[in-house]
Parts: structure tokens; sequence; C-alpha cells
């Protein structure tokens, strides 16, 4: 008689779950080229076929993994921007909404910064970071129109705000130094308050 204990069978949602969390680890350390059918198939205890099954092929379940990361990302930071508060409380929300999700999901974020997904050809991040454009543009908007800037200027410092986010949260993604909300403060000082009027000692003023 076997000691060993029985295998938990699972359902397809629980196994499709499990396959994203496995692809996940692997793609994040060695990419979508790097990683093979098998190895996922090892780690998830699995034969190839049931792969196959829930999605398709590899590059399925990249995509899918892709998609989830996207998706979680994304929501983080639209619900920063969406609550009520000044654009400045609001940029740094967003701000910290970012560093969290690396802190939180390092793979997640070394994948969507790697391969595009067949849904993605121009990049996942990219992708991302063009709708985030998009709501920090019309956050702006009141703003800009407040000081007599025009709408064209509106969208380009849009461009460069999320710009200079993301390009810090991809340098902080290795550094983790100093902690998250030292980094937001200090990127919404450079970012509200120009060079000329940096503060020597940032602080968030939305009480994150």
């Amino acid at each position: 008689m076997s000691n060993n204990p029985p295998r938990i069978r699972m359902t397809g949602v629980q196994r499709r779950s499990q396959l994203i969390d496995v692809g996940r680890g692997l793609f994040a350390a060695k990419g979508l080229d790097g990683t093979t059918i098998e190895e996922i198939a090892a780690f998830a205890g699995v034969s190839k076929p049931v792969i196959y099954e829930h999605f398709g092929s590899k590059e399925g379940l990249y995509t899918r993994v892709v998609d989830h990361e996207f998706r979680i990302l994304l929501d983080s930071i639209t619900a920063a921007l969406t609550e009520e508060a000044k654009p400045r409380v609001l940029v740094e929300r967003a701000a910290l909404a970012l560093l969290t999700y690396i802190e939180d999901r390092s793979e997640g974020f070394r994948i969507l910064m790697r391969d595009a997904p067949p849904s993605q050809p121009e990049g996942a991040f990219s992708t991302l970071l063009s709708q985030v454009t998009a709501r920090v543009e019309h956050i702006l908007s009141d703003e800009f129109d407040r000081r007599g800037f025009s709408a064209e200027d509106g969208a380009m410092y849009a461009q460069m705000l999320v710009g200079m986010v993301a390009m810090t949260g991809q340098w902080w993604q290795d550094s983790r130094r100093p902690d998250k909300q030292t980094v937001a403060a200090h990127l919404v000082n450079l970012a509200w308050n120009g060079l000329t009027g940096l503060q020597k000692d940032p602080e968030l003023k939305s009480g994150a």
C-alpha cells in the first residue's frame, strides 16, 4: 500500500490559475523564448497536453500572464487617478501605485517590460503608459487652464510626467532604495516644483 498522499484534483479554474503562477515565475526569469513548455509542465506537475488544453500553446499562456499583470497594474493606477483629490495628490498616488505594484509583483513587472505578446505587438508596458498618459492629460487640463497653458502643452507635459515616473520605476525595481514613499515624494517634487523650485526635504501631501 502506497504511503504517498492522494493527489488533489484541481478544477479547471484552479489549474489555469496554477499554470499562470508557474508561467509568470518562469517567464520573468527566462523570458518567453528562454522558457520551454516542458519546463512549465514539470514545474506545475502536469503533462504538456494539460497546458495545451487550457491555453493552446506556450504563447497563449504567456499572453494570459501578460494580460493578467497588465490589468492589475492598470486598475491600480486608474483607481489612484480617479479619486477625488487635487492634481498633485493624484500624481503622488499614481506614482505610489506603480511603485507598490513593482514592490508586490516584481515578476509581473519584469514580464511587462520584456517580450511583447501577440495581443499587444507594440509592447504591454507601452500600451499601459499610453492609457495612463491619456488619464493624466485629462487631470492636468484644469490645472493648465488655470495657468493659461494650451491643451497641446498639457498633452506634452502628460507624456513627460508619465515617462519620468515609468523610468524611475524601472530604476527602483532593482535598487529598492530609498523606500517607495521617499521616491514618490522626490518624483512629485521634481514634477510639481521644477528644478528651480525644488524643496530640500519633500514630503507627500496625500498622507500615504
